[in-house]
């Protein structure tokens, strides 16, 4: 079998890696992004296998952040000891109530994957598992590496924005709060973004996202 996962160096220090073999709408990117204190995993995709051959959980000290509670964000989150994410869904983290992750979206869909991860895999044998969070993120909050700290520029941005089409019917959303986001991000001047799906993007590109959306919903 072809290796479950694609990695990808991005620049110094900073691996995107993938499942190319996941059901497409749910094929995400999640980073390692390497310090020298120690590493931040950022989002763990579907979960379907282990990050260790990626990631790993123990090597090198590693801050694990989950973007979101969405199933295919935080499939393997509850491998690595040190769990950060908002505090408006530490709830979800810990219980994983099907509202928040949509695991039953994944669940139902007729090919979960284009390549059995070993003979004999099947959607049965999927589950995600609780990953209360340790520490509470907030807006604004910086993440210090020591060496390098992540306020903007380099922009891991998940879910809020990336280059394709964005989906705002699962049963959390709140296009008015989405809306409110891609009006600040069509002001945001960055380097470089990593988006939750799709090719990275330059600042153009994401203001050219942004603006788009805010037309879609009358502006």
């Amino acid at each position: 079998m072809d290796s479950w996962f694609k990695t990808e160096q991005l620049g110094e220090g900073v691996i995107r890696i993938t499942e190319p073999f996941v059901h497409e709408f749910y094929r995400a990117n999640f980073y390692r992004i390497l310090g020298r204190d120690f590493d931040i995993q950022f989002d763990f995709g579907i979960g379907i296998l282990s990050l260790a051959e990626v990631s790993a959980a123990d090597a090198h000290p590693v801050l694990a952040i989950a973007s979101h509670a969405h199933v295919d964000h935080i499939g393997r989150f509850h491998e690595y000891s040190r769990r950060a994410g908002h505090r408006l869904e530490a709830h979800t983290f810990a219980t994983l109530d099907d509202n928040g992750t949509v695991e039953s979206w994944y669940r139902k869909q007729q090919r979960p994957v284009e390549q059995l991860p070993h003979p004999g895999w099947t959607i049965a044998d999927y589950r995600l598992r609780p990953a209360p969070l340790t520490e509470m993120l907030e807006e604004s909050d910086v993440v210090d590496l020591d060496n390098r700290k992540f306020t903007g520029g380099e922009f891991f941005s998940a879910d809020a924005i990336y280059d394709d089409v964005p989906v705002d019917d699962v049963p959390t959303a709140n296009i008015a709060a989405y809306l409110k986001t891609m009006r600040r991000l069509s002001e945001l001047d960055i380097a470089i973004g990593h988006g939750g799906h799709g090719p990275s993007f330059d600042n153009k590109r994401m203001h050219e996202i942004a603006r788009d959306y805010i037309a879609s919903k009358g502006g």
